[in-house]
């Protein structure tokens, strides 16, 4: 008789200790499958110009920064001022994916708040997003010389992750 009230009440403990370890985790964590392999390749047209092409190949022996954001985002305008800092170091070449936008939106975002970016693809339809396996905006990858993704921010980049992560990472990068 006790052993029919054993088992669920281990599948309980069981149950709650995975409820327990998951609440603990931090969700801008979440691994990435694509950190350590090649970025997707694609080619977009610019935002202003949509006449001219950008391709990720464009940026091949140099360390970049793709940052995804959209002009309806709102954590995207939580980030956009130590985007702006962060582009007057001229450290790297700081890629700025215009994502599921509509591309007055994003001009007159940029006009309203200034632009940091050096290059902004846009990406009408989200494809180049899901080729990064981008979930919600700001996302931002850390691209090494060969084109490898070395590093995934999600969520806004903050100041404090600027200085402690990437900025050391680039320089790591820089380096080799």
């Amino acid at each position: 008789m006790k052993a029919k009230f054993l088992v669920p009440l281990a599948l309980f403990v069981v149950l709650v200790g995975f409820l327990a370890v998951g609440l603990g985790l931090n969700p801008r964590e979440v691994p990435s499958p694509l950190v350590n392999k090649p970025a997707p390749i694609f080619a977009l047209p610019h935002l202003h110009q949509p006449e001219l092409q950008f391709a990720s190949a464009d940026l091949k022996g140099k360390v970049w920064l793709l940052n995804v954001w959209a002009s309806w985002c709102v954590a995207c305008r939580e980030e956009h001022p130590v985007l702006m800092d962060f582009a007057k170091t001229q450290m790297i070449p700081l890629v700025g994916l215009d994502y599921k936008d509509q591309r007055k939106d994003g001009i007159n975002m940029l006009k309203r708040s200034g632009n940091p970016y050096d290059i902004i693809p846009f990406d009408a339809d989200g494809r180049v997003g899901i080729d990064f396996g981008v979930y919600g905006v700001p996302e931002s990858f850390l691209i090494d010389k060969n084109g490898v993704i070395r590093y995934k921010h999600i969520g806004p980049i903050s100041t404090e992750a600027l200085n402690k992560t990437i900025i050391p990472l680039i320089n790591e990068l820089k380096k080799s």
